[in-house]
């Protein structure tokens, strides 16, 4: 896995991680990308990865369950609660991983120009110690192969 130079990764605090990517398609496209199962299922994750489980509770109050299959069987499973939903342009859940310590508030917004879309997606951890640790696990690279694949669904 690796970044290829289309997502960007900042850390704008001591418990941050900002990931920020435009995508060549209009708002409302890349939101209901992150939102329809049956879209998602066809770009989350790391090339070679799969969506096996993807449940989707898209309320205040709902909730999510992931379960993503590297080729060679591991599973990684996710799960979260959707805080607050602003169709097309906001959206703000909990995220957390199986085996994996800490949640983070994920606080995604979707701002349109000219046809293309820029998502930041900005995650808030406990402690800047989850933080750095979840930035240690390859998180980057594998967010940014999933939205290279996100963006080839997309064109």
């Amino acid at each position: 896995m690796q970044n290829t130079g289309t997502l960007t990764v900042t850390l704008p605090g001591e418990c941050e991680i900002a990931l920020t990517r435009t995508f060549n398609a209009p708002r409302h496209l890349v939101h209901r990308a992150f939102s329809d199962p049956q879209l998602l299922r066809r770009w989350f994750g790391p090339r070679g990865w799969t969506l096996v489980t993807c449940e989707i509770d898209a309320r205040v109050g709902g909730s999510y369950r992931y379960v993503l299959q590297a080729p060679d069987g591991h599973e990684l499973g996710m799960r979260g609660t959707y805080l607050e939903l602003s169709p097309p342009e906001r959206s703000v859940h909990t995220e957390s991983f199986d085996n994996f310590p800490g949640e983070a508030i994920v606080t995604t917004v979707f701002t349109e120009h000219d046809g293309r879309t820029t998502m930041v997606a900005t995650l808030r951890y406990a402690s800047p110690e989850i933080r750095d640790e979840v930035i240690q696990s390859g998180m980057e690279h594998g967010a940014a192969e999933s939205y290279d694949r996100l963006s080839e669904l997309l064109n």
